[in-house]
């Protein structure tokens, strides 16, 4: 099960990430990379209760909650793919700031802005 699991895990990735999901991993973070791919991505991104593009919203907010720069800017992208406007993403990141505190919605517009000044 852990194989099909860890199989849909890395379609779901590369179909949300896009091009960022085929960046291989050293072999130091491999075994990290198996359990993301099968937690994360094969059974939570992968249920049917939230569609892809609800679940974008709700990545975004908890990133910029947590000040995960990183992992923020790559999913405003997959969140654009997945159909969330700019526009929603700004009130998403707006939304998230109310409950993360200034600082933290701060930094995460930066990080959007940043991505989506990059992008046509």
């Amino acid at each position: 099960m852990t194989d099909s699991l860890a199989d849909r895990g890395a379609a779901v990735r590369r179909e949300v990430l896009g091009p960022r999901a085929e960046q291989p991993p050293t072999p130091f973070a491999e075994p990290f990379r198996e359990w993301v791919l099968t937690a994360a991505w094969g059974a939570v991104w992968d249920r049917p209760g939230l569609d892809r593009r609800t679940r974008s919203c709700v990545t975004l907010a908890v990133l910029a909650a947590l000040r995960c720069e990183d992992e923020l800017a790559m999913h405003v992208e997959a969140a654009l793919r997945n159909g969330v406007t700019r526009e929603e993403i700004a009130e998403v990141l707006l939304h998230a700031s109310v409950y993360a505190g200034a600082p933290a919605g701060n930094a995460a517009f930066a990080v959007a802005s940043s991505v989506l000044d990059q992008l046509p």
